[in-house]
């Protein structure tokens, strides 16, 4: 593992980065629709379709209207980020 992914796996690790990314780089429109108050860190290991184990980084969720919006770091392969 290399020195920058160890440190965005550092910063991803905490709710208030995650949060203060999220209202630093998006637009206002974007972040006025967000429950910032619901953001909760998941767990980044999980098993894909065809059953393979994964182990990635931290996976984080927030409420966005009635529905649940996924953020993961840059660069991360998991799935779909913003």
């Amino acid at each position: 593992m290399d020195e920058h992914d160890t440190s965005y796996k550092l910063l991803f690790s905490h709710k208030r980065m995650v949060r203060d990314l999220l209202t630093g780089f998006l637009p206002a429109e974007w972040v006025s629709a967000l429950d910032l108050d619901s953001l909760q860190k998941l767990n980044g290991s999980y098993v894909t379709d065809d059953l393979r184990g994964r182990h990635g980084d931290a996976v984080w969720r927030l409420r966005w209207g009635s529905d649940w919006l996924y953020v993961n770091r840059p660069g991360y392969r998991g799935g779909s980020s913003i």
